[in-house]
């Protein structure tokens, strides 16, 4: 925790003058991201930019507008509980609804922060429907992040950073910097938390954080800052592209493939990203290196379509090239799957059987068959239950763990056709998903005696009969 007013002099002393001169409320106020008419989710771990977001909400907004949401993941034992006290003590103080969650059990592989991160928008999304989400993200966070992104994935919306605003997530303190976080904090008498694990190299941003960025300022003094005004030019001058775009749709949803073949590769990219973005209402991952595909699809003739990703599908018709959107399906509800039994869940129904290893009826087990160690499934019923945000599983052969979110993206399942898959649980883990993995704790071993056996079979809409492969 921040103690010590020598301490708090000193961060005030060091803290960069704010943009026009004004304090970090007029700042924010003046920037446009809020609005005193909405309502608002504030993320809160009790940190000390999480602390000034609070703040900063309830004195714009007033707290009656805002509802402060804190996650005891419990990593860090008393650690956890203590931010989680400190969080009680500063909504109380500031009049702000407080909604507490204690995480459930980490996974113990993986990316710990990722699936942190998913969990606490989940719930923020499940807690406060239609509300705006804010997030304490500050420039300092815009400068790791950035850097991150450049190692980790090519693309110009890497160069581009976080932006203000993205639907319904808010970040107002995006142009402030730590510094100027914590020196509103002192100035308003707010107390803040440390956490200990953001000293840590373990995970990449703070490899970043205390690796990266010292040797970036010991190349220049300013590298920090030339990144974010270099991050700032760049939005800009994407706004310019974003006009190019325009003029080459003139205001259609659609382009001719011979036409597409005509703009310079560059062009066509940021076309063929526009209108499957537009289609998708999300990032499309990928879908611009796909152009050679797309404009391949001319010389099948006729109609074609390939699926991009994020639910969406690239239809040519007549020469056209288009982007829709899937309709996503409805969610089914959890059902317990007895062994030996049946259940159907949504369109698909899955059947579950005892047999002998070696069974001559599995020698043609397909892409729907899971075969698992019996006495490891146990005896009591399975779970059958559709995709959550944040799931993990141990799949087969990868030697890890992995979220369902990037296991599906693995296996080009459509995003459209996520939420319908049956999910099969047994005692508290993934054991299987037709076409996707089978869980690594539950595999067919040497010694394996008994095999549960599960059948899935997807039907097609109205017909009846089994539905094609998902890929």
């Amino acid at each position: 925790m921040a103690e010590g007013r020598s301490l708090r002099l000193a961060i005030i002393a060091v803290c960069e003058p704010l943009a026009m001169g004004g304090s970090v409320l007029e700042a924010v106020r003046t920037g446009g991201v809020l609005s005193p008419s909405d309502r608002y989710v504030a993320l809160v771990s009790g940190g000390r930019d999480s602390v000034c977001l609070l703040d900063v909400l309830a004195s714009i907004c007033g707290p009656a507008a805002v509802t402060a949401l804190h996650l005891n993941y419990g990593l860090r034992g008393e650690e956890s509980d203590a931010d989680e006290r400190h969080v009680r003590e500063l909504c109380e103080t500031l009049g702000v609804r407080l909604l507490c969650s204690v995480a459930p059990p980490a996974p113990l592989r993986g990316n710990l922060q990722a699936w942190a991160r998913d969990l606490r928008y989940a719930r923020a999304l499940e807690l406060a429907p239609g509300a705006l989400i804010a997030t304490g993200h500050t420039a300092s966070d815009q400068a790791e992040t950035v850097l991150y992104r450049l190692a980790a994935s090519p693309g110009r919306r890497a160069l581009l950073g976080m932006a203000p605003r993205e639907g319904r997530l808010v970040r107002p303190l995006i142009g402030l910097t730590r510094e100027q976080t914590a020196a509103h904090c002192v100035a308003r008498g707010l107390r803040w938390r440390d956490d200990s694990s953001n000293d840590s190299r373990h995970f990449a941003r703070g490899r970043v954080r205390h690796g990266v960025l010292p040797e970036l300022r010991a190349v220049h003094p300013a590298a920090e800052a030339n990144l974010l005004r270099s991050i700032e030019i760049l939005r800009a001058e994407s706004a310019v592209l974003d006009g190019v775009v325009d003029v080459a749709l003139a205001g259609r949803r659609r382009i001719a493939l011979a036409r597409l073949a005509e703009l310079p590769a560059a062009l066509a990219r940021l076309v063929v990203i526009r209108l499957a973005e537009d289609a998708a209402g999300e990032p499309v991952a990928g879908v611009g290196s796909r152009l050679g595909e797309l404009v391949a699809l001319a010389g099948r003739g006729g109609s074609a379509s390939l699926d991009v990703g994020a639910g969406t599908r690239a239809v040519v018709e007549y020469g056209v090239l288009r982007f829709t959107r899937e309709a996503p399906p409805a969610v089914p509800g959890a059902e317990s799957l007895s062994v030996p039994g049946t259940v159907a869940f949504g369109s698909w129904s899955l059947r579950a059987t005892l047999e002998p290893v070696g069974a001559p009826a599995l020698a043609d087990a397909g892409g729907e068959v899971g075969l698992l160690d019996a006495d490891r499934i146990g005896d009591g019923p399975l779970t059958v239950r559709a995709w959550r945000a944040g799931d993990r599983m141990h799949p087969l052969g990868l030697g890890g763990s992995k979220t369902l979110s990037d296991l599906f993206t693995d296996r080009r399942i459509p995003r459209a056709q996520r939420s319908s898959l049956p999910i099969v649980i047994s005692g508290g883990e993934i054991a299987w998903i037709p076409r996707v993995a089978t869980g690594e704790p539950f595999r067919v071993r040497a010694d394996t005696q008994r095999l549960t056996v599960l059948r899935a079979a997807r039907a097609t809409a109205g017909t009846g009969e089994p539905g094609p492969p998902l890929h």
